[in-house]
């Protein structure tokens, strides 16, 4: 019998090898950390963990500021301000917003003729699109930056008011609250876990109603007019019904988020209402042509 038949013969007789101490050691020890034990912090990434804490020093140095001013809803105080600083810093990004939403009702006539032309060759609508926006020098995109600027201010209010340590030492942002409802608690957390008070429902309710009026507002007075002629789906009523429908989408994620982001979100809707109404007087869309009776 060849040799090399006789190894083989032999490895596939073999018993199957017990585990070693070192493998029994790997799945036995509790203490051993898995990468299912908790979910992946990106704030202890130090650039990350040094950005929170600066902005931590921050906010929490304006409240001490204004506790002379507001007492224990200084802290609420600090992040309407920060609010305002922010949104004011955003103006020419929305100025420019304004100028492409312009720029994109003024190109709706050629796009919907693009569409009629290259309805059944998709690709080539695809590029006559991008040529369009390429001669009028804007983007099917322009107009977001406000939204994608905002995100990280969001996301550190977020951390910053669900932490209760911040680099090592005790988040005292917690300890305020805006007229007795805790700055650091949601109002789905609040009411899952029993500790919503009668001044959670209420600073909650105030807010949220506020973000809906202003949604139903913003709704009504921006609604785009159909168009004659405009058999896109982005045109159709149920598209334009989900489109209308986005606009209560932050009151829904502010019941979800900490108090202290919540009253931002509060503060940017009324904000950004306010702006759009004052810049659409300075940048007028072009008269669509509505659809006949």
């Amino acid at each position: 019998m060849p040799q090399d038949t006789l190894v083989r013969e032999r490895r596939e007789s073999r018993p199957p090898r017990s585990p070693s101490d070192r493998d029994r050691a790997a799945f036995a020890d509790p203490s051993r950390p898995h990468r299912t034990d908790r979910p992946v912090d990106i704030f202890a990434f130090p650039p990350l963990a040094a950005l929170l804490d600066a902005a931590y020093g921050a906010l929490n140095g304006l409240s001490t500021l204004l506790e002379p001013l507001a007492g224990p809803s200084a802290a609420a105080l600090a992040v309407v301000l920060v609010t305002l600083l922010v949104r004011a810093l955003l103006i020419p990004v929305g100025i420019s917003q304004a100028r492409a939403e312009q720029t994109r009702a003024r190109l709706a006539p050629k796009l919907r003729a693009l569409q009629q032309r290259h309805r059944k060759n998709p690709e080539r609508l695809q590029q006559e699109m991008m040529a369009l926006y390429r001669a009028e020098n804007t983007s099917p995109f322009a107009g977001m930056l406000p939204v994608l600027a905002q995100a990280p201010v969001v996301g550190l209010l977020y951390t910053l008011f669900l932490r209760p340590e911040i680099a090592g030492h005790p988040n005292e942002l917690l300890t305020h609250d805006l007229f007795g409802a805790p700055l650091g608690t949601s109002l789905v957390s609040a009411l899952f876990g029993g500790t919503a008070t009668p001044a959670t429902f209420a600073v909650f309710g105030v807010l949220l109603a506020v973000m809906i009026a202003v949604a139903e507002v913003t709704r009504r007075v921006f609604r785009p007019a159909p168009v004659e002629g405009d058999d896109s789906p982005l045109s159709s009523p149920g598209v334009l019904r989900m489109m209308a429908a986005l606009h209560y989408l932050t009151a829904v994620f502010a019941a979800f988020v900490p108090l202290a982001a919540a009253l931002y979100l509060t503060v940017t809707v009324v904000w950004t209402l306010v702006q759009r109404v004052i810049l659409r007087r300075r940048y007028p869309l072009p008269q669509a042509v509505a659809v006949r009776a």
